[in-house]
C-alpha cells in the first residue's frame, strides 16, 4: 500500500429510490470516486458518477437498487480491475432495532435481524438488504460491514426511549423511540469536542442534523441520552416532506373530514407535509428562503415554524443534561442555511447566545466553525459538516483491524 495513502473503503447507502457509493481513503478522507442512481425503478431512472474529477451520467431506466450498484461499479471500474487497497465494503444501514448498538460484520444472522427490522423501516430496509446481497456477490473476498443509523442512540436511558402507551406495545411489537441520523450525530459531536479543545467524554452537546430529513440529539460525555426522531424517522423536527409532531388522533380527524384512509393520510404526512405542506411551494430551504425574501408569506411561514419547533427540541434535549457546552449545526440546512441558524438563536434567548453576524453569514468557516462571539458568556454555536462516509469507512477499516495502516 502507498506510505501516503490508507486503506480504502467502498460505501454503500441504499435508499427507498436512490443508492449513492463512495470510494475513500480513509486516512487522508479523499474521496476517489462518488456516484448515485436516482428515482430507482421508474422510467426516468439515471446514474452517475465522479471517478478522479471525471463526471459520467448514463439514462438507466427502469432497473432496480441491484442493477444500479453493478452499474456504478462498472462504472468505476470499467476494465473489471478492482485496486487491492479496497479492505472493506461498508453499508449504511437505517434501522438496526434493539440488536445493534456498535457497528458489525455482516453474516447470515445480521441479515437476519435487519430483514426482521424491515417493518420499522419497510422502504428502506429492504432496500439496504437487496444492496448488500448485491455488493457480497460483487466482492465476494472482502469483508462488508453493516453501520446502523439507530445504533448510536441504543445508550439512550429507559426513561428516554419509552412511549407512555401500553407497556404490552413495547414487550411484544418494540414500539418504542430509536432515533436517527445516528452517524452524523456522533462525527459532529466528535468534532465539536476537539474544537472546544476538550476530550468528548467531558462534553455536553446538542447536535442538529438538519437536511431533508432533521433531528437534534443530546450527546452526554460522547454517547446519546435523548434523540427527536422515533419509532420510525417521521417524529420530532420539521423536515422537507414530514410533519414531525403531531397530535395523534390527527389522522382519525382527516379522515373522518375527507374520506381518506389512515395509509393516505400517514403517506401526505410523511411525503406532502413538512416544509413542502405549509409553503405549498417547495422542500427546500434554499428556495424557500429566496421566495420568502421576495414577500412568499406561506413560504416566510414554514421557515418560522420550521426554526420556531427546532428551538422548541433543542430545549428539550437540556432535559437529558447538566449543561450545554455547544449547539451543533450540521447537513445541508444546518451548514449552509445562515438565517435558519440565526432564526433559532433568536428563539433560544433563554441560553444567551450572541451570535456574531459575520461569522454566520460565513458559515463559521474562519473561525473553526463557531457562529457565536467569543467572549459570549451563552451558549455556544458552532457549525460542523458532517461526514458520515468517512465514520462508516472508519468503522469498517476498524473492525476489520486496519486501524494502525
Amino acid at each position: 500500500m502507498n506510505p501516503d495513502r490508507g486503506p480504502e473503503v467502498l460505501i454503500i447507502n441504499c435508499g427507498s429510490s436512490s443508492l449513492k457509493l463512495a470510494w475513500l481513503d480513509v486516512k487522508t478522507g479523499l474521496v476517489r470516486a462518488k456516484g448515485i442512481a436516482e428515482r430507482i425503478g421508474e422510467t426516468g431512472t439515471n446514474i452517475r458518477i465522479e471517478v478522479d474529477s471525471v463526471l459520467t451520467e448514463k439514462p438507466t431506466p427502469g432497473i432496480d437498487h441491484g442493477e444500479s450498484l453493478r452499474e456504478l461499479v462498472a462504472a468505476c471500474w470499467p476494465n473489471g480491475v478492482r485496486p487491492a487497497s479496497i479492505v472493506a465494503v461498508g453499508h449504511r444501514i437505517v434501522h438496526g432495532g434493539e440488536f445493534f448498538s456498535q457497528p458489525c460484520l455482516i453474516d447470515d444472522d445480521v441479515i437476519a435481524k435487519i430483514e426482521a427490522c424491515a417493518e420499522l423501516a419497510p422502504l428502506h430496509n429492504p432496500a439496504h438488504l437487496l444492496g448488500i446481497r448485491t455488493a457480497m456477490g460483487l466482492f465476494t473476498n472482502l469483508p462488508h460491514v453493516a453501520v446502523f443509523d439507530t445504533a448510536f442512540h441504543q445508550s439512550m436511558p429507559a426513561k428516554a426511549y419509552h412511549y407512555a402507551v401500553p407497556y404490552q406495545w413495547y414487550e411484544e411489537f418494540k414500539a418504542r423511540k430509536y432515533g436517527f441520523h445516528g452517524t452524523s450525530h456522533q462525527f459532529v459531536s466528535a468534532e465539536a469536542a476537539l474544537r472546544l479543545g476538550r476530550p468528548v467524554e467531558d462534553c455536553q452537546l446538542v447536535t442538529a442534523h438538519l437536511g431533508n430529513g432533521c433531528s437534534v440529539c443530546a450527546v452526554k460525555n460522547g454517547k446519546s441520552v435523548d434523540t427527536s426522531m422515533g419509532l420510525t424517522p417521521s417524529e420530532g423536527l420539521v423536515m422537507g416532506t414530514r410533519s414531525g409532531d403531531i397530535d395523534p388522533n390527527l389522522t382519525e380527524y382527516i379522515a373522518g373530514k375527507t374520506g381518506r384512509s389512515i395509509h393516505e393520510i400517514n403517506d401526505m404526512i410523511n411525503r406532502k407535509s413538512g416544509l413542502l405542506g405549509i409553503s405549498g411551494l417547495s422542500n427546500d430551504m434554499r428556495t424557500l428562503t429566496a421566495a420568502a425574501s421576495a414577500g412568499h408569506a406561506r413560504a416566510l411561514l414554514a421557515i418560522e415554524v420550521f426554526c420556531y419547533r427546532l428551538a422548541r427540541q433543542i430545549l428539550a434535549m437540556g432535559a437529558g443534561l447538566t449543561r450545554i457546552d455547544a449547539l451543533v449545526f450540521t447537513g445541508g440546512i444546518g451548514e449552509h442555511s445562515a438565517e435558519v441558524r440565526e432564526k433559532t438563536l433568536e428563539s433560544l434567548v433563554l441560553l444567551h447566545p450572541e451570535i456574531d453576524p459575520i461569522r454566520n453569514a460565513e458559515h463559521g468557516q474562519r473561525s473553526q466553525g463557531r457562529i457565536t462571539r467569543d467572549d459570549s458568556t451563552g451558549l455556544v454555536g458552532l457549525v460542523i459538516p458532517t461526514n458520515e462516509e468517512w465514520m462508516i469507512g472508519r468503522f469498517a477499516v476498524e473492525l476489520c483491524g486496519m486501524h494502525d495502516q
